[in-house]
C-alpha cells in the first residue's frame, strides 16, 4: 500500500511538470489543486511539493547533468524529459529515497505512459547516469555561464543581475532562489498582540516563532497557517516579510484618507488598515472584480471596516477622484516578479528581457495617473516585488524627472523597523532575498512638495 501511494505522488509530479511546461501554467496553483484533488496526506503532499518544485528549481542543472547520456533530447516527448529530470533530481538531491526505488518507479511510469522502447531508453539513461556519477561543473569556465547552470537561471538574467549587483551578490541570490521559503504571517494588531497569537498557534500545534526583523511578523517552521483557527478568526494574514514593509513605508496615521492603487489580494491594504487602527478611509483598487472580492473577503475576515474596495483601472483614477484627495498613496505596481522566484520557480524560464521594458512603461503610466490625487506634503510609496533596476530606481528617477512637484522622501528610514533601517538608502529600500530570507522587494518613498 505504501509503495502505491509513493508511485501516485511521482505520477502526479510528472503530470504537473508536463502541464506547467506545456501550458506555461503557474506551478503554485497547479500544485495546490493537485494536493486538494487527490486528498494527499501531509507526508505525500510534502513529497509532491519537494519533487515538483525541486525539479523546476534545478531544471537547467538537471538538463546539464543528463546531457552526456541522451543522444538527441529534441526527439523525446516532453513527458519523457520530465520523467528523466524528476528522477535525476531524486537521485542527486533527495537522500530519503533509495536509488533503486527511484529508478524502478521511473521505468514503471515509462511503461505505463509509453511503450517498451521508451521504458528501455529511460532505464538505460538512468542506469548509465547512476554508474558514471554526477558530471562535474568544472568544465564551465565562464563565471556567468557557471552560475547559470549551477543555479538554473537563464544566462541573460544572471548577466543582467551581475551588472547591477555584482557577481558575488548575484550568485548568493541565485543559490537562495533554489531553497523553499518559510511561511510567514502578519499579526492583526487590531485584535491581538503577537505574543497572544503565537500562544494560540502553539496551542493548535504549529511550530512558530517571532520574526527577528518585524515586530508584527511570525515565522512558521511546521504546518500551514492558512488552516489554523487563528487565521480563520482573523488574527493573522499570510504575507511575506518584505511585503509587510510597504505599510511601514507609507506610515499611515489614524483618520487619514489613503489610496492603495493596485491592491489585490489585499495583503498590503489590510496591513495599512490595521496600522490605522480601523479608522479613516482606505480606498483599495484593482482592475478585476473577482480580485476586488478577495480584498473584501480579507477585510471581512480580519474585522476591518475602513476599507472601500472598488474595481477600477488605476490609470483612470483621475476620472473618479478629485485632485489632492488623499493624504498618502501606495502604488504596488505590476512588475516582473523576479523577487519571488523561490515561490514561482517556473517564471525563470518564461520571462524575457523585453518584458521588463514593457513593464517600465506601465509603471510610469500608473505613477503619472496617481500623482495628482496626492495632497501637497503627502507621501507616495512606489513598490515592486522585483530586484531589477529598470523597474525600480530607473522608473522612479524617470518619474521625478517629469514631475518636479515631487521629491525624494529621506524620512523613509525613520518609519522602518529597527532591523531594516541599515538596509535603507536615502529614500529607497532594496531587499534582496538573502538580506532577511524574504522575497526580493523594492520600495521608494516620494513626497509631494508643499510649494
Amino acid at each position: 500500500m505504501k509503495k502505491t501511494a509513493k508511485k501516485n505522488v511521482r505520477e502526479t509530479a510528472l503530470e504537473l511538470l508536463t502541464a506547467i511546461e506545456k501550458n506555461q501554467s503557474y506551478s503554485n496553483l497547479l500544485l495546490n489543486n493537485a494536493i486538494n484533488k487527490n486528498e494527499l496526506s501531509p507526508k505525500d503532499a510534502a513529497l509532491l511539493t519537494e519533487i515538483t518544485y525541486g525539479t523546476l528549481q534545478r531544471q537547467m542543472t538537471l538538463d546539464f547533468l543528463l546531457q552526456p547520456f541522451i543522444k538527441n533530447s529534441k526527439k523525446l516527448e516532453s513527458w519523457v524529459i520530465q520523467l528523466l529530470r524528476l528522477t535525476v533530481y531524486q537521485l542527486v538531491y533527495l537522500d530519503k529515497i533509495p536509488d533503486h526505488a527511484a529508478l524502478n518507479e521511473a521505468v514503471e511510469l515509462a511503461k505505463k505512459r509509453g511503450h517498451k522502447g521508451i521504458a528501455g531508453l529511460v532505464n538505460g539513461v538512468l542506469r548509465n547516469f547512476q554508474r558514471s556519477g554526477v558530471p562535474s561543473l568544472d568544465s564551465i569556465t565562464d563565471p556567468i555561464e557557471r552560475i547559470s547552470i549551477e543555479t538554473s537561471h537563464p544566462v541573460w538574467l544572471v548577466k543582467r543581475w551581475a551588472e547591477q549587483l555584482g557577481i558575488e551578490k548575484t550568485r548568493e541570490m541565485c543559490l537562495l532562489n533554489l531553497t523553499a521559503p518559510l511561511q510567514t504571517a502578519r499579526v492583526n494588531t487590531v485584535k491581538a498582540t503577537r505574543e497572544e497569537v503565537l500562544h494560540m498557534l502553539l496551542e493548535e500545534g504549529f511550530e512558530v516563532e517571532e520574526s527577528p526583523f518585524l515586530p508584527v511578523a511570525i515565522k512558521c517552521k511546521r504546518g500551514n497557517l492558512a488552516r489554523s483557527n487563528a487565521f480563520k478568526e482573523g488574527y493573522l494574514t499570510i504575507q511575506d516579510e518584505s511585503s509587510m514593509l510597504a505599510a511601514y513605508a507609507l506610515g499611515a496615521s489614524q483618520d487619514e484618507e489613503i489610496l492603495d492603487a493596485c491592491a489585490a489580494p489585499g495583503g498590503k491594504s489590510t496591513h495599512i488598515a490595521e496600522r490605522m487602527q480601523n479608522s479613516g478611509t482606505l480606498v483599495s483598487l484593482d482592475l478585476h472584480e473577482h480580485k476586488v472580492k478577495l480584498i473584501k473577503d480579507n477585510a471581512s475576515r480580519l474585522g476591518l471596516e475602513n476599507i472601500t474596495a472598488k474595481a477600477m483601472d488605476s490609470r483612470t483614477v483621475q476620472d473618479h477622484f478629485e485632485p489632492e484627495s488623499f493624504d498618502r498613496i501606495l502604488l504596488d505596481a505590476p512588475c516582473s516578479g523576479l523577487g519571488v522566484m523561490r515561490r514561482k520557480p517556473d517564471m525563470k524560464y518564461t520571462k524575457k528581457e523585453e518584458d521588463l521594458s514593457n513593464l517600465h512603461n506601465i509603471q510610469m503610466n500608473l505613477l503619472t495617473a496617481a500623482a495628482p490625487l496626492l495632497k501637497k506634503g503627502g507621501i507616495l510609496v512606489y513598490s515592486t516585488c522585483t530586484i531589477d533596476k529598470e523597474e525600480n530606481i530607473k522608473t522612479v528617477e524617470a518619474f521625478l524627472q517629469k514631475h518636479k512637484d515631487f521629491e525624494a522622501d529621506a524620512a523613509l528610514k525613520s518609519r522602518m523597523p529597527e532591523a531594516i533601517k541599515p538596509l535603507v538608502t536615502d529614500f529607497e529600500l532594496q531587499i534582496l532575498p538573502q538580506d532577511i530570507g524574504s522575497d526580493g522587494f523594492y520600495i521608494a518613498s516620494l513626497r509631494k512638495k508643499v510649494q
